[in-house]
């Protein structure tokens, strides 16, 4: 099992390490190669059992109830993304000399001769809309791609399914990049770098190596945020092909070999002739939708994955004007009174809430959830002076009104000890009492969902149907 194609799965003995939405599918691709698969899986619920039943009607080895333990005869490990590096399993697969592959790792070696290269992107915050306006700009370029990986459409789909593409846009997680060590991508980008899914890496520096491994190997362009060190740090780490170039993204004026904004335009130095003293100018900050700095930002990183496959300038303008971004992400909900309701459930961690509160002047901040082992002084510290007023909800809420004390002590907290389903109607009217006309009442949790509401989804839900009754 070396880094090359495996060409013949005939007879080997290959465990897949987690059903669920990465495991099922892994497992009937390689029992339909010819391979003996077996299946592990930690739990042993009704949705397991179904899963399991399925998979053993086609002939295929399930194990519930014991992620553990090496199965008999394995040559290789396929996993779940999720499962964690430190599993025993792993440490037996180690022992005994197996290797571990995740999904992306499986379809980066099942690719046909000659397929589509893939652009990559990862990065703490902003992968998936960065994914969706590469693939938006691709498409506008006239080329057949697909946004796929961590976004939905599964890597395996599109590598083996009857669609031919000319290139990817392939959005890729910190865990999906831990288990993928033979990708090599044509060119990549790193957004940002924020602590998080520590509990999972073990460390920043471990989380940081693996969202660097992106960068190996890549053939034309290593993208990289100037406004953070750490992605530029991991560029140089990185072993890439000669003539690789390294290309900064700068929400300022950019210099040579860089992609920035001039005068509300995006500009590109990097992808042009004389770089020295020529800039190609792309999109207007108009196009992007909506033109928060860290959605600006976005927008450069696919343009500049775009323009280092070869993309037309306008391609860049027209795909970026196509692009819409999906739900609760800066989603304007209403305007009520003079004051705009802004719905970014999505900003799940502290890094996206930073994000959302910089795009705003006067605000007042729903925030609250499950912190996930975060601390709050960084980013209300950041963010005091744009502040109005904060409604704290959810579980780990008195982290946030500590911080709040601590660095904010002027702004009118209103503290919602409920978690009950009239929760959120109820934040909504407690901000509408402190908003001013021309305020914006920002729903940036920069924290989990899952104490009160089912995903992020279903609580920017809740948001908007709050919102939309205050309007009635």
């Amino acid at each position: 099992m070396g880094s090359g194609q495996v060409t013949d799965w005939q007879g080997k003995n290959v465990t897949v390490a987690g059903l669920g939405v990465s495991g099922v599918p892994a497992a009937k691709v390689l029992h339909g190669l010819g391979a003996k698969v077996t299946v592990v899986n930690d739990g042993d619920d009704p949705r397991a059992r179904e899963q399991a039943a399925e998979l053993e009607a086609l002939g295929v080895t399930v194990r519930l109830g014991d992620g553990d333990t090496l199965p008999e005869g394995t040559e290789l490990i396929v996993t779940a993304p999720g499962w964690k590096p430190d599993k025993p399993l792993f440490a037996a697969a180690d022992a005994a000399g197996v290797p571990v592959w995740g999904d992306v790792e499986l379809a980066w070696r099942l690719r046909k001769p000659g397929a589509a290269p893939w652009l990559a992107v990862t990065g703490t915050n902003g992968k998936t809309t960065t994914v969706q306006m590469l693939a938006s700009i691709l498409k506008a370029a006239g080329l057949r791609t697909a946004a796929v990986g961590n976004i939905g459409v599964s890597l395996l789909d599109a590598v083996l399914g009857e669609e031919q593409y000319d290139v990817l846009a392939v959005e890729l997680s910190s865990y999906q990049l831990h288990w993928a060590p033979s990708l090599r991508a044509h060119s990549a980008a790193v957004l940002n770098l924020a602590p998080d899914h520590l509990d999972w890496h073990g460390s920043m520096e471990a989380y940081a190596r693996d969202k660097g491994r992106v960068y190996e190997g890549n053939r034309v362009a290593c993208v990289y945020n100037m406004a953070d060190k750490a992605t530029e740090d991991l560029v140089r780490e990185a072993d890439v092909e000669e003539g690789c170039r390294a290309v900064g993204f700068t929400l300022g004026t950019p210099g040579p070999s860089q992609l920035g904004v001039v005068e509300g335009i995006l500009v590109d130095r990097a992808f042009v002739e004389n770089r020295q003293k020529n800039a190609q100018e792309l999109a207007e900050v108009s196009d992007v939708t909506p033109p928060a700095p860290h959605n600006i930002a976005n927008a450069l990183a696919a343009a500049a994955l775009a323009r280092a496959y070869g993309v037309p300038a306008s391609a860049v303008r027209d795909g970026l004007r196509a692009f819409t971004p999906d739900a609760h992400r800066i989603a304007h909900v209403a305007d009520v009174d003079g004051v705009a309701y802004i719905d970014d459930s999505k900003a799940t961690n502290t890094h996206a809430a930073e994000a959302s509160l910089a795009a705003y002047e006067s605000i007042v901040w729903i925030a609250g959830g499950l912190a996930k082992g975060a601390t709050f002084d960084e980013l209300v510290a950041g963010s005091a002076k744009r502040l109005r007023g904060a409604v704290l909800i959810g579980r780990d809420r008195a982290l946030i009104r500590e911080a709040l004390a601590r660095h904010a002590p002027e702004v009118p907290v209103v503290d919602l000890d409920r978690t009950d389903t009239g929760a959120m109607l109820r934040a909504v009217q407690e901000a509408r009492r402190l908003a001013r006309p021309g305020d914006t009442v920002l729903l940036a949790p920069a924290c989990a969902s899952m104490d009160m509401f089912a995903n992020y989804n279903k609580r920017g839900d809740a948001f908007a149907q709050a919102v939309r009754e205050l309007g009635a």
